[in-house]
C-alpha cells in the first residue's frame, strides 16, 4: 500500500509517489509530431506564403498579367540587372533604360542593352494600371515598379517578357492563383462526390453497395488521361473561357472520386459496427445523421491527409490537360497555359527564351512542397505512431 502523507485539515488527501498527468488529446499528439518534421513544417509556412500570394497576385504584379509591352518584346530576367549602387553611392533599388537592337547573327531576335544614361528608381506601392481586386473594387496601385507607363523604356521585368511583351512574373503569378483556384474546386467537388457515394455504399451494403462499387471500377478502369481527354476534347473549341474554366473542373472532379469513394467505403464498414454507431440507431437517428454526424467526422484526419496529397495530382493534370490544348485557353492563364506557350515554339524558345520555362519551375516546386507537407501530415496521423507516443 502506498504511504499517505498526512495532510492538514481540510486539505485532500495525496498519494506521494504518484503523479497524475493529464493524456493529452489525439489533436495534440498528432499536433506534436508533425513538428517533429521540419520539412514538413517549412512546407507548411511555404504553401500558406503561396496561398497568401496567390490571393494577392493582382497588387504583388507589376503589370496586369494580359499587358502587352509592344516595345519590350523577349526581354530576358531582370531580376540580376536591379542596381543599388551609382558611382559607388548607395541610391537605392533601380533599373537604366532597355535599349534593343537587332541580332545581327539571328534576324528577327531581340538584344537587350542596359541605358546607362537612364535610371528608373523601382518604388513600392506605386500606381499603375487599374485592376479588379477579386471583383470587390477598383484599384491601381502595386506592390513595387517603377510607375513608368507601357510605352517607357524603364520597365521592370523580373521573369523576363515573352513574345508578345507580356510580363512572365505578372503572369505566373495570376496563372498561380488559377491554376490553385481550380484544384481547390476539383478537390471540395470529387471529395463531396466519393463522400457521399462511398460513405452509402459502406454503410447501406446490400444492393446499393453492388451498384455503386461497379460504378467505382468502371471508372477506376478506364485509363485517367485518356478519359481526361477524351472528355475535354468534347468541349467545343469556341466555349467562352469562363465557361471551359468550370467544364475542366468538372470533368477532373468526376475522373478523381472513385479511389476515394472505395476508401470511404472500407472504412465505413468497420465504423458502422462500432457501439456508438448502434447507440444512434437506438435513439432513433436517421440515416444521414449517423452518418454524417457519428461516423464521418471519425474519418476526417484521412479525408485532410488525402486532400493534401491530392492536390499535387490534379495540379499536374491541369497542367498536362493546358499543356496538351485540351485544357484551360488564353485569355485565361494558368502554369499549363504558360507551359503551352513555350511548346508552340519549342525549337526557337529552348535556344534563345529558356526563361519561359519558369512556370515549370513553379510548378514543380509547387507540387514538391505540398507532397512533403502530405507526407508529414500522413506520418502525423498514423495511429501506429500516435499510439506510440502514448506509451
Amino acid at each position: 500500500m502506498n504511504n499517505i502523507i498526512p495532510m492538514a485539515p481540510g486539505e485532500p488527501e495525496v498519494q506521494d509517489d504518484v503523479k497524475r498527468e493529464k493524456t493529452p488529446s489525439l489533436k495534440k499528439l498528432i499536433w506534436r509530431r508533425f513538428k517533429r518534421r521540419r520539412l514538413g513544417m517549412i512546407s507548411g509556412l511555404i504553401i500558406v506564403l503561396l496561398s497568401l500570394t496567390f490571393l494577392g497576385a493582382d497588387f504583388i504584379a507589376p503589370y496586369e498579367y494580359d499587358q502587352n509591352h509592344r516595345r519590350a518584346p523577349s526581354v530576358p530576367p531582370m531580376w540580376d540587372r536591379i542596381h543599388f549602387f551609382e558611382d559607388g553611392q548607395w541610391v537605392g533599388p533601380f533599373v537604366y533604360g532597355l535599349e534593343r537592337t537587332r541580332d545581327p547573327d539571328n534576324i528577327g531576335l531581340w538584344l537587350y542593352e542596359e541605358d546607362t544614361n537612364s535610371r528608373y528608381p523601382i518604388q513600392f506601392f506605386v500606381k499603375g494600371e487599374a485592376y479588379d481586386f477579386w471583383g470587390l473594387f477598383r484599384w491601381d496601385i502595386h506592390l513595387f515598379g517603377t510607375g513608368e507607363p507601357p510605352t517607357s523604356t524603364g520597365q521592370l521585368f523580373l521573369f523576363g517578357t515573352n513574345q508578345s511583351g507580356k510580363d512572365l512574373f505578372s503572369q505566373i503569378l495570376v496563372g498561380g492563383r488559377i491554376s490553385m483556384f481550380l484544384v481547390t474546386v476539383v478537390i471540395i467537388a470529387s471529395f463531396f462526390i466519393g463522400i457521399v457515394l462511398g460513405g452509402l455504399s459502406g454503410y447501406l451494403g446490400g444492393w446499393v453497395d453492388n451498384v455503386l462499387q461497379r460504378l467505382v471500377e468502371i471508372t477506376m478502369g478506364l485509363p485517367r488521361l485518356a478519359l481526361l481527354l477524351a472528355l475535354s476534347a468534347a468541349v467545343p473549341a469556341n466555349t467562352p473561357p469562363e465557361i471551359r474554366l468550370w467544364i475542366i473542373i468538372v470533368v477532373l472532379a468526376v475522373v478523381n472520386w472513385a479511389p476515394l469513394a472505395r476508401v470511404i467505403r472500407g472504412q465505413f464498414l468497420a465504423l458502422r459496427e462500432e457501439d456508438y454507431v448502434f447507440s444512434a440507431k437506438a435513439v432513433g437517428a436517421g440515416t444521414g445523421r449517423i452518418i454524417f454526424r457519428h461516423i464521418l467526422p471519425n474519418t476526417m484526419s484521412y479525408l485532410v491527409v488525402s486532400a493534401t496529397l491530392a492536390i499535387p495530382s490534379v495540379l499536374i493534370l491541369e497542367s498536362v490537360l493546358s499543356f496538351l490544348g485540351f485544357g484551360l485557353n488564353i485569355p485565361l492563364v494558368s502554369w499549363g497555359v504558360l507551359l503551352k506557350q513555350f511548346n508552340d515554339n519549342f525549337v526557337l524558345n529552348i535556344e534563345f527564351y529558356t526563361w519561359l520555362l519558369t512556370p515549370g519551375v513553379f510548378l514543380f516546386f509547387t507540387v514538391l512542397v505540398f507532397n512533403l507537407f502530405g507526407d508529414a501530415l500522413r506520418d502525423a496521423v498514423d495511429p501506429f505512431t500516435v499510439d506510440a507516443e502514448t506509451q
